[in-house]
């Protein structure tokens, strides 16, 4: 392993995080990524940290489980002993995202639904979900008091955004309105729907947050390495941090994260051989949860931010990028030179998407009326969306 210096907290950054019932040792919380966070790689990741912190499904519909689909059914699949279990939801409607909830807390022992309000692309916009859903205040309510009802009693979070733009801010109000309806906290990506994943992340808004209500308030946004994980509690005084493209290829941070929590000096990088194994454990995982097929062609995207900033050689890397075997990959990792240490120039540097959106997609007349409490969906609507 390679070593660097590092500045570590000589005590605990946080104590730990309680929402409701529900207490997290680690105030860490793996952030729901589409095609990112499904049960394979939540296994990483809580293997990193030791088996603490929160690690959140990728999104499923609200619609989707309620009316049985397979594929939001197969992206429930949990991880061997994963406790405590906790799903994203999708939703526009609160009788949909209500029956949705109750059938997770009831049907599948799930013990913490976070409620996606802050997804920024046009799919989900569109239809007055994920970011947009905020500005109407009415339907946010009503979906926000029918989640916690179905919860009976399981902690009931939700993740935002700032708004919609600089000059259409939502996530004041939002954080009244779910401390109002008896959510457990709030998570707050301190962007605002148009800037996407580009800029830099407004840190002072979640402090501003965190002023506003008594519910636990989580940080979200260019955490890239545990020292900004502290920075962003120690700046904004939020209760927790939740990462997320921070982690592609590196399951690893999480240990680091545990580390800088617990005000324990972390001195070490993983040399490419550690990150070898890595992508081998990740494969093994993916084919028990999909099939060898489907497992190497999910474990493609992984590999390119796994090996970013090594010197694996182009050939090499398409190869990679086209592995459908076990014994394929263990071939190709075999032709690694394996004995480099870790790039350091890849230390906090963006990872994964870093681009705006290039215009803002909402329903006809949605920003005419904030009060609104309903909007009319179409047969069908929340179904097929399925990403985020």
């Amino acid at each position: 392993m390679t070593t660097y210096a590092a500045e570590a907290p000589t005590r605990p950054v946080a104590p730990p995080l309680r929402l409701g019932r529900l207490e997290v040792g680690l105030p860490v919380v793996l952030a729901p990524m589409a095609g990112i966070t499904n049960a394979p790689y939540r296994q990483l990741c809580r293997e990193a940290a030791g088996g603490r912190g929160l690690f959140v499904s990728e999104m499923i519909t609200s619609r989707g489980l309620v009316e049985g689909d397979r594929e939001t059914l197969h992206l429930l699949t949990p991880g061997p002993d994963e406790v405590p279990r906790s799903v994203q939801l999708y939703g526009v409607d609160p009788y949909y995202v209500g029956e949705a909830v109750r059938i997770l807390v009831d049907e599948h022992g799930v013990d913490h639904v976070d409620l996606n309000f802050g997804c920024p692309v046009p799919k989900i916009t569109k239809k007055g979900g994920g970011a947009a859903l905020p500005w109407k205040r009415g339907l946010l309510r009503e979906v926000l008091r029918a989640a916690v009802k179905g919860a009976q009693g399981a902690p009931v979070t939700l993740k935002t955004r700032k708004g919609l733009d600089d000059h259409l801010l939502t996530y004041l109000d939002a954080g009244r309105i779910a401390q109002d309806e008896g959510c457990a906290a709030i998570a707050l990506h301190a962007r605002t729907a148009i800037q996407g994943y580009s800029g830099t992340a407004d840190w002072p808004a979640i402090a501003t947050l965190k002023e506003a209500v008594d519910i636990p308030v989580l940080g979200n946004g260019d955490i890239w390495e545990a020292s900004d994980a502290v920075r962003m509690v120690e700046q904004t005084g939020c209760d927790g941090v939740v990462v997320g493209r921070g982690c592609l290829g590196r399951p690893w941070l999480f240990a680091d994260l545990a580390a800088a929590f617990d005000g324990r000096p972390h001195t070490s990088l993983p040399r490419l051989e550690d990150v070898a194994r890595m992508v081998r454990r990740h494969a093994e995982l993916l084919t028990a949860w999909a099939g060898e097929e489907r497992g190497l062609r999910e474990l493609r995207k992984f590999m390119a931010w796994s090996f970013k900033g090594f010197a694996v050689g182009s050939t090499l890397r398409q190869q990679l990028g086209l592995v459908s075997s076990l014994r394929e990959l263990d071939g190709l990792l075999a032709q690694l030179d394996a004995d480099q240490p870790f790039p350091e120039a890849e230390l906090g540097r963006p990872r994964g998407r870093t681009s705006p959106q290039k215009r803002l997609v909402l329903p006809e007349g949605w920003l005419d009326d904030a009060g609104t409490a309903c909007v009319a969906l179409e047969a069908g609507e929340e179904l097929a969306v399925s990403g985020g």
